[in-house]
């Protein structure tokens, strides 16, 4: 009996320290980070998870995005559209308001641009367009955004304005300053992309005349 008694005693204390130990490292500040860190570590993937989840979910969604391009680029395929745009000769005025360099790559997308979309550019002195297209440019700095507003004018060769086109392209500014310095080579051809579409819409809705 005693023997049991003591035996039951040492298990006791040895319980006892060892519930002690454990308080100690419980207690413990460095102990506490362990858990804390990786609960925010588990926490953390999770977030993880749910952020490489949405891409995932988003991802399919640009699958079905050609199918809007592809009805866009079949709208021209239209007969009369098509055979508005085919008769189309299409020159270009030379640039107001825009810096030579801001101009450059504007110009140089506006042939690529229409040649894409079966429009015909033709020289400043060549005798058989059929519209003539003026733009006029201007930029609006706001803080680190550089905004460039257009203004296109479309004519016949005889000079009457048949239609107008208008926006502006908002986009970061590149390199210090102000005004044109700053803008983007992609932002111009940006501008010119939007506005051959937008006067290839028009002649394909009967602007032509």
């Amino acid at each position: 009996m005693r023997r049991s008694r003591v035996t039951t005693v040492s298990l006791l204390a040895a319980l006892a320290l060892g519930a002690c130990t454990n308080a100690k490292d419980v207690l413990d500040p460095s102990a506490v980070k362990p858990p804390a860190s990786s609960t925010q570590s588990s926490a953390a993937t999770q977030g993880t998870s749910t952020t490489a989840t949405s891409p995932t979910t988003t991802a399919p969604a640009p699958s079905p995005a050609p199918a809007p391009a592809t009805t866009a680029s079949a709208r021209p395929a239209t007969p009369a559209q098509t055979a508005a745009i085919a008769r189309t000769r299409l020159q270009v005025a030379p640039i107001v308001g825009a810096s030579v360099d801001a101009a450059a790559p504007l110009t140089a997308e506006l042939q690529t641009r229409a040649k894409q979309r079966g429009l015909t550019l033709v020289g400043s002195t060549d005798q058989t367009a059929t519209h003539v297209l003026k733009g006029y440019f201007s930029t609006m700095s706001e803080g680190k955004d550089t905004t460039v507003i257009y203004v296109w004018d479309i004519y016949d060769p005889s000079g009457n304005r048949l239609h107008r086109i208008n926006g502006q392209q908002k986009a970061p500014s590149v390199g210090a300053g102000e005004g044109w310095p700053t803008v983007a080579p992609a932002t111009m051809q940006a501008i010119a992309d939007q506005t051959i579409d937008q006067f290839a819409a028009w002649l394909g809705s009967g602007g032509a005349g």
